[in-house]
């Protein structure tokens, strides 16, 4: 299993680099020549974005959409590179991370609070418009794991200073702040409360306190968690986000829950909302996944398979392998299902497949780089439990 893995790294880490960290993203679709003809009307713009985005077939060579850098892409292969450079313990993997890394911190937003990044093109959702540029706590928090990953394995100063200019600027983003804690922005535009979002920004916090112990990370990562968990449904799941816009339950932002309370729990020690994360992980485990491996998008139908939920749940169960038995099966059935049905022979992943098409579009963050991120943390994930079986105890009578 683990030779299929490895082979499946190596071969999207050969087409994210021989495209020169470029690709498509699920939303570039308003870069378009036919962007103009939707008059700046936001319907009109989300229509022209979601024709491009949900097209079975890649027509964006069609429609003048080139590809692009992606800071968030850039952060999966960087944290990508660390996990594998620990299991393979080779130099050029730490050096293509680094490389990343100085990309990233040479491409931040500039004239904020702190380090922080967003997408490279305009975006139109139901909420309006985000303006190419506009940071994002998703982006700054998920690349601010990467600069932490890096201090960790390096011990240099560049990296937490980084991460801390992170937090710098989460810490100035706008607050929904009620009797059941806080929730962070989603963007510094507006308030705009989301689960993930929210903890994205407390796993951060959390990770960094634990190595610069202030304790304004501490106290706005717990009344972040403490937002989101008392708004946890009874059978684990949580919404999208509370306004009734946000009504859905989806596989990868709960496992972006799950993920940012696991790391606010070990880094702070404070095991109050293990209940919580014990529901989230069971409803988790047993919703959204087939017993193929098929990752399901949604809680309540099977269609489509999503490569970001398959990457996030790759990653996800990883990530909880020391504390569950059947988590490290369960991520190698949902990666090889994955590496037989949605890698290309060429090594870069499909978008989505559906029981009668398959949509082949080679998105960079959204499948390359989250996969790679994965594949590698599933390898490493698979090299520490074999150590630790190697590990006999000494017996008292010898």
């Amino acid at each position: 299993m683990s030779d299929s893995v490895k082979a499946s790294l190596d071969s999207v880490q050969r087409w994210v680099e021989g495209h020169d960290y470029k690709g498509y993203d699920p939303g570039d679709g308003l870069t378009s020549y036919l962007r103009p003809l939707t008059c700046g009307n936001l319907l009109a713009e989300r229509i022209l974005q979601q024709l491009i985005w949900k097209s079975p077939v890649n027509i964006r060579p069609l429609v003048g959409v080139a590809p692009l850098d992606s800071t968030k892409g850039r952060g999966f292969m960087a944290w990508g590179y660390l996990l594998a450079h620990q299991v393979f313990g080779e130099e050029e993997l730490l050096h293509r991370a680094v490389t990343c890394l100085d990309w990233l911190d040479a491409h931040r937003e500039t004239g904020y609070a702190g380090h922080c990044w967003g997408n490279h093109f305009d975006f139109t959702t139901r909420s309006g418009r985000m303006v190419a540029h506009t940071p994002t706590i998703v982006w700054s928090g998920l690349i601010g794991q990467a600069f932490i990953e890096a201090y960790e394995q390096t011990g240099e100063e560049r990296w937490m200073e980084i991460a801390e200019s992170i937090c710098r600027w989460m810490l100035s983003l706008p607050r929904e702040s009620t009797s059941n804690g806080i929730c962070l922005s989603y963007t510094a535009v507006s308030q705009n409360s989301v689960h993930n979002a929210n903890m994205l920004g407390a796993g951060l916090l959390s990770r960094t306190w634990k190595h610069r112990p202030l304790d304004e990370y501490r106290r706005v990562a717990g009344e972040a968690v403490k937002y989101t968990c008392s708004r946890q449904a009874r059978d684990g799941s949580w919404w999208y986000g509370e306004a009734t816009k946000y009504h859905w339950i989806d596989n990868f932002h709960t496992a972006y829950n799950l993920d940012s309370l696991k790391r606010y729990t070990d880094s702070t020690q404070d095991f109050s909302f293990r209940d919580s994360l014990a529901r989230g992980y069971l409803y988790f485990k047993s919703v959204f996944f087939e017993p193929s491996g098929w990752p399901r998008y949604y809680h309540d139908r099977t269609n489509p398979a999503d490569i970001q939920c398959a990457a996030q749940a790759i990653d996800t169960f990883a990530l909880f392998a020391a504390e569950d038995v059947d988590a490290l099966p369960m991520a190698e059935r949902i990666a090889l299902w994955t590496i037989e049905n949605m890698q290309d022979p060429k090594g870069y992943f499909y978008y989505r497949k559906f029981p009668m098409i398959t949509a082949k579009t080679p998105y960079f963050h959204w499948g390359q780089g989250t996969m790679f991120k994965a594949l590698a943390h599933l390898l490493l994930a698979r090299a520490r439990l074999n150590r630790e079986k190697q590990v006999q105890p000494v017996s008292a009578a010898q």
